[in-house]
């Protein structure tokens, strides 16, 4: 089996941003930090970057093969209501909030929460 690996810094940026939101709690996905809203899943630090659910067309919208490829993890098919965010730098996830807020009201509306 492979070793889970992550960015704890990415993972410790957005716990200080997201866990504060009602109803987000931390959780654990195939051993890598996720975050969940309700009982559903939202987000998760994945190697170095960070996977998000979005609606489809979203997700479409905003590949540019560089910081926002399609989120494969463990080499699985494409998820297409999955992106994958690449950032170098923890704190550049902040420009991303309003897709992680986003995020959040997908699953929740998708979810009937």
């Amino acid at each position: 089996m492979n070793k889970v690996s992550f960015n704890l810094e990415h993972k410790v940026f957005l716990d200080s941003h997201l866990l504060p939101i009602p109803n987000v709690h931390a959780g654990k996905m195939f051993g890598y930090p996720a975050y969940y809203v309700g009982k559903k899943l939202f987000a998760c630090v994945y190697e170095e970057g960070v996977g998000i659910k979005l609606p489809a067309e979203i997700v479409s919208s905003i590949l540019d093969g560089n910081t926002y490829v399609p989120f494969q993890p463990m080499g699985r098919h494409i998820m297409r209501e999955w992106v994958q965010i690449c950032r170098n730098i923890s704190s550049e996830y902040q420009s991303d909030i309003n897709l992680f807020t986003a995020s959040i009201e997908f699953v929740s509306r998708k979810n009937g929460l």
